[in-house]
């Protein structure tokens, strides 16, 4: 008589399901430590004194606030941050109108050339902005728009006054709006601005916190355009003044810190107030054909 052993006892499906959460949450963990680290370390240097800079701590032993200080009252910082602000409202306002009264003429509307049209807008996608910096700044020379103070926030402002990428995003939301829904406000004697303004728009909302965000933070962090254009201290952006503001600080780097902690405040509120439009707009984005 033979006796057969028992066989090995197999793992459950719950216990393997938990050996990869477990995984997946260390994974995510240590990404959360290293993407986090420069902004504890920048915000802790910001607390620190000129003798403290040089100590091997992380924890500033006596945490002051007199970087803040001297950086709101001894610099423009204030008004580089409204400069900025100003920037980038008026270039995210800019973009949700007009970007999304093209992308819903062009994908609710049939006229010739309609695909050919379409396909040069997002060839300029393919432009790096480099090449463009240059018949940009030729352009605001010969309008002399520099000289004078509206002039002079037209000059940033203008290359960002429409996004390809905004067209796209729309175009291919309004592609997936129901057509009878648009042919019955025509049959009701609607306008077509007011069909694309109180049916249309608001069907898209998730694009349009979206593309909103993302033309903000575009804005509010553009350096190179700025940085060219404008040489007038009183008009510089927030990046162009901090960066020359590292170079007149030298090596008072608890005044960069400081300078570069308040200027990150905006991206973290946005951030922080619309993250759900932000993974909603994505996904949506990605659904669309």
């Amino acid at each position: 008589m033979t006796v057969t052993a028992p066989a090995p006892p197999t793992p459950s499906p719950r216990r393997r399901l938990d050996v990869r959460t477990a995984l997946a949450y260390l994974v995510l963990t240590v990404g959360v430590v290293v993407t986090l680290f420069p902004f504890v370390w920048m915000l802790l240097t910001s607390l620190k004194s000129f003798q403290e800079l040089f100590n091997l701590t992380i924890l500033p032993a006596e945490p002051t606030l007199g970087n803040y200080g001297q950086v709101l009252t001894q610099t423009r910082f204030l008004q580089w941050f409204a400069n900025s602000l100003l920037v980038a409202g008026v270039t995210t306002a800019s973009v949700l109108f007009f970007d999304s009264l093209v992308g819903y003429t062009l994908a609710k509307f049939d006229f010739p050339g309609k695909n050919l049209i379409f396909i040069l807008i997002l060839s300029t996608l393919m432009i790096p902005t480099e090449m463009l910096v240059i018949p940009w700044f030729v352009g605001v020379s010969d309008l002399q728009l520099t000289r004078s103070v509206p002039g002079a926030y037209l000059a940033i402002m203008f290359p960002g006054l429409m996004s390809a990428f905004g067209v796209f995003l729309m175009r291919q939301f309004f592609e997936s709006l129901p057509t009878d829904l648009l042919e019955a406000a025509r049959i009701d004697g609607m306008s077509e601005f007011g069909i694309f303004w109180h049916i249309a728009l608001p069907l898209v909302r998730p694009a349009l916190a979206s593309l909103a965000i993302f033309t903000f933070l575009g804005n509010w962090n553009a350096f190179l355009w700025p940085l060219i254009v404008i040489q007038q201290p009183q008009f510089r952006t927030l990046p162009v003044g901090t960066a020359l503001f590292n170079g007149e600080a030298g090596t008072q780097w608890g005044l960069i810190m400081a300078a570069s902690s308040l200027a990150v405040i905006p991206v973290l509120l946005v951030f922080a107030f619309f993250q759900r439009q932000i993974i909603e707009g994505i996904v949506l984005t990605g659904m669309k054909g």
